[in-house]
């Protein structure tokens, strides 16, 4: 790139003294509005035709926005009628306020106007450019043709009002590319469309203060709004809104901060969708508000059911990387990363506590409708951690320590023979074939006698296939697998000792299973090695995992 950045000049500082923005907190969610039906599909390649934005419609509906920017009537017959066919149908539910763009053109106010014939709740939203840029390029015009403009459109907003009689309307103005707007001209341009709409307390106006472009780091963003909100004449008669694109990948810091600016009303489009880089995104924006304990007054409880929208809709993927929504913001590969999470977990299931607190995962993956399926996945960077917590999830097994260590061994072979993510069905074929060995000993029979009254040991009596050979045997111990082992070695002679046990139930139904893992030691207590059996009966289980152990034992 050479000395190329030497054409470009930094963004200049605001100057605003005694700014209060970064002690403030946010501490509830503003109102939003969706962009998705205009700014959203005016960004598309393919824009919508009226079955993909009724989709989109009725699923905005139902995620719970009350403001909804449906289109630009004046632009084209294809956003008219689909304005009309909302409001003629009956699909705007009396709490939902939608939304029309215009620009300050008297035949285009006119026909906007026309659009909302019939609707019971509605915004006209008016906007022209106003930047130092756009007036010295695009209209070669000065401050004040350029702010005659936008009056001129107010006012003839103002006296169509009364085709509109028998609806609830409010209004919006936006001096678009606010951002490369002077703030001083910008505030007299939106003092005087306030005046020549009379706004008041009890009938305020959108301000609504676009970064067209994003042109600042988020901190001048947010010093910008709070000069604007600081120097307006009268504050209460502004709704002040926000409606960020996202050109420098800063467009949700600069939300956030301008909200802390005091901001009232947010635009912008699901996951981001828009011009260029994008608008601000939505469903990230109501989730950080959601993981800092604020409710943000949308519902995005079921979030693969709206990723399959706006793909349907807009025809671009979500990608797997996204905040909260994408595939993979879930899932963790590396080894550390999920030792940590499934420790996290069995914390939180272990204390029953009700804050959410597991590292790695700022927002609970069922709380967004996703299962926890997906929040490990193993491959060659992957530890023990991932391949025991796959084994676990899926089947119910828990392996001790050392188990775990083993396979996790083996797993890491095949990962890394063959450079492929390991799913868990091949994580439970090298289980079973690394801890349910069935041969060269077979357990064909086990009954539990019963104790001996003179000793109190257990009395077992014992059918075992080696090399196709059957041995009977009775054998006594402290308990069940006890006197098996003991059996075990007085008829095979094998010099091994019981080194631990465990067992846990697989399932809660009529039919479930039990686990039983053992460790066994030999070779003199220098070596160990870990079986594991799986039956219907918890007293089977326990001996399945001692065969499948001395097995092992045999093998080596």
């Amino acid at each position: 790139m050479n000395n190329n950045y030497n054409k470009y000049n930094p963004y200049p500082a605001v100057e605003i003294s005694n700014r209060q923005w970064p002690n403030n907190l946010i501490t509830e969610a503003p109102t939003w509005c969706s962009v998705d039906l205009r700014d959203g599909n005016q960004a598309l390649v393919e824009p919508m035709d009226s079955i993909r934005k009724m989709r989109m419609f009725k699923q905005l509906v139902e995620i719970g926005f009350k403001e909804i920017e449906i289109g630009f009537p004046s632009a084209s017959d294809t956003d008219f009628n689909f304005v009309r066919e909302l409001i003629t149908e009956g699909h705007i539910p009396t709490d939902v306020t939608v939304q029309v763009l215009t620009q300050s053109r008297e035949p285009l106010i006119i026909k906007t106007i026309d659009s909302l014939k019939g609707c019971e709740n509605a915004i006209i939203h008016l906007y022209n450019s106003t930047s130092t840029l756009q007036r010295k390029v695009v209209f070669k015009d000065t401050k004040e043709g350029v702010k005659k403009i936008a009056t001129d459109g107010a006012k003839i907003i103002a006296d169509h009002l009364h085709l509109l009689s028998t609806s609830n309307i409010r209004l919006q103005y936006s001096p678009e590319s606010f951002t490369g707007t002077e703030l001083p001209y910008a505030l007299d341009v939106c003092e005087n469309v306030l005046d020549v709409w009379e706004a008041n307390i009890s009938k305020p106006v959108i301000i609504n203060l676009p970064a067209t472009v994003e042109m600042s780091t988020p901190n001048i963003h947010a010093d910008q709004i709070e000069w604007m909100g600081n120097n307006f004449s009268e504050r209460k008669r502004v709704i002040l809104s926000l409606h960020p694109h996202n050109d420098r990948g800063t467009a949700i810091a600069a939300t956030e901060l301008g909200l802390m600016a005091g901001a009232d009303r947010v635009e912008g489009t699901l996951f981001g969708n828009g011009e260029r880089t994008g608008n601000v995104d939505l469903v990230t924006l109501g989730l950080n508000l959601f993981t800092q304990g604020i409710n943000p007054n949308l519902d995005f409880s079921k979030i693969n059911n709206l990723i399959e929208t706006a793909e349907f809709c807009n025809r671009l993927p979500v990608h797997e990387r996204h905040p909260y929504a994408g595939s993979l913001v879930h899932t963790a590969f590396s080894g550390s990363h999920q030792d940590a999470i499934r420790k996290g977990m069995d914390n939180i299931e272990n204390s029953k506590s009700e804050k959410w607190a597991v590292p790695y995962l700022p927002i609970d993956p069922a709380d967004i409708g996703r299962t926890y399926e997906a929040i490990i996945r193993v491959n060659s960077q992957s530890g023990k951690g991932g391949t025991a917590w796959l084994l676990e999830t899926d089947y119910h097994v828990r392996l001790p320590k050392g188990a775990e260590i083993e396979l996790s061994a083996s797993v890491q072979k095949i990962a890394d023979k063959t450079g492929n993510e390991i799913t868990s069905n091949i994580i439970w074929q090298t289980f079973n074939e690394n801890f349910i060995v069935k041969k060269p000993f077979e357990l064909i029979d086990f009954k539990v006698k019963g104790a001996n009254r003179e000793t109190n040991l257990e009395i077992i009596n014992a059918k075992v296939s080696y090399k196709n050979k059957i041995i009977q045997f009775s054998s006594q111990g402290n308990g069940p697998i006890s006197a098996f082992v003991n059996g075990v070695r007085e008829n095979f002679n094998l010099q091994f000792t019981l080194e631990d046990f465990g067992q846990n139930t697989r399932s809660a139904t009529s039919k479930a299973e039990s686990a039983a893992y053992v460790e066994l030691k030999f070779n003199n207590g220098k070596n160990s090695v870990f079986g594991c059996g799986i039956d219907t009966s918890i007293t089977v289980a326990p001996i399945l995992a001692v065969i499948s152990a001395i097995n092992k034992i045999d093998l080596n």
